[in-house]
């Protein structure tokens, strides 16, 4: 039996996943998630065999929650089912650890086939895209520069980005100021930055921005 479990905030999209999973022999929702921290919770206290996750919940952006999923529990196969297009977003959340992507839209005809393709090893992109995404995620010289963060600088640049001030980050990670300057200069160094608006467009372009209620104000 495959033990699913399932994060997205919206009931309507959690009770249609039930529904096309439950005719399906050998497949079980054990565990709802509607925001990040339930994702976790619930990772926690049970057993799972893959986690299909929503990027856009309320409290976390997706890559946020994935990268922590494959730290924790580095042989959970990770579904990422989201109504954002396959690219560019397929790519860069596969090369950050995903085991896959499925549009919404076309969760209808796809989801089943991408679950047992992740649960038997492999990695489900959509077929129409597959010819043209797979040669660009062999390809060697292909990277995301926030690859080489930690997952604190991770925090640091998706608050940053979101507009938090250095007071703010300092309050809500309990870090000193001066600590949080530091991760912001480690932060350029790696990703070869200058300053916050070039880590703002690169955040947005990558959409590492997908947390829900984020406005932009600038940085200090």
């Amino acid at each position: 039996m495959i033990r699913i479990l399932i994060a997205d905030d919206h009931p309507i999209i959690r009770h249609g996943m039930r529904q096309m999973i439950s005719d399906e022999e050998g497949m079980k929702i054990e565990g709802e998630a509607e925001n990040g921290r339930q994702v976790f919770e619930l990772l926690s206290n049970n057993n799972y065999d893959i986690l299909i996750l929503d990027l856009c919940l309320p409290d976390m952006n997706g890559m946020e929650i994935l990268k922590k999923v494959k730290k924790s529990n580095p042989n959970m196969p990770v579904l990422i089912l989201s109504a954002l297009p396959e690219e560019p977003y397929a790519i860069n959340l596969i090369k950050s650890g995903a085991n896959g992507y499925v549009n919404k839209i076309a969760a209808s005809e796809q989801l089943i086939n991408a679950i047992k393709a992740v649960i038997g090893g492999k990695l489900y992109i959509n077929p129409e895209l597959s010819d043209r995404l797979i040669p660009i995620l062999n390809n060697s010289e292909y990277r995301i520069l926030h690859g080489s963060l930690t997952e604190r600088e991770m925090e640091v640049m998706c608050l940053l980005a979101s507009g938090k001030t250095i007071k703010s980050i300092s309050n809500n990670l309990f870090l000193s100021i001066p600590t949080v300057y530091k991760y912001r200069n480690k932060i350029f160094q790696k990703m070869n930055m200058k300053n916050d608006s070039e880590l703002i467009q690169y955040c947005i372009k990558q959409g590492l921005l997908m947390s829900k209620g984020i406005e932009y104000s600038p940085t200090t």
